[in-house]
């Protein structure tokens, strides 16, 4: 069977983690990465979810700020602002 070179460009620090990883878990990155590639072709798909990662504007602890301001303002305890646009200047 012959060899061939996969090459990848990734951050240093995540390279510099994954390499630790591996070696914690007794692989080499090498062995890893053809571990990786041998599942996706036997499943023919990546091997687990791919997720977008959560907004952190609707965090727990955003939405109930949001909803403790709107439970002021509808108690009167709130002071209506015009909009002030701001340019990208």
């Amino acid at each position: 069977m012959a060899l061939a070179t996969l090459t990848a460009r990734v951050d240093e620090r995540d390279k510099v983690s994954f390499d630790a990883f591996c070696s914690n878990v007794g692989l080499n990155t090498s062995i890893a990465i053809n571990l990786f590639v041998k599942v996706v072709l036997r499943e023919n798909r990546i091997p687990f979810e791919i997720a977008q990662a959560p907004d952190p504007f609707f965090s727990d602890a955003n939405t109930a700020y949001v909803k403790k301001s709107v439970r002021e303002l509808r108690a009167g305890k709130g002071v209506a602002h015009d909009l002030i646009e701001v340019g990208d200047d």
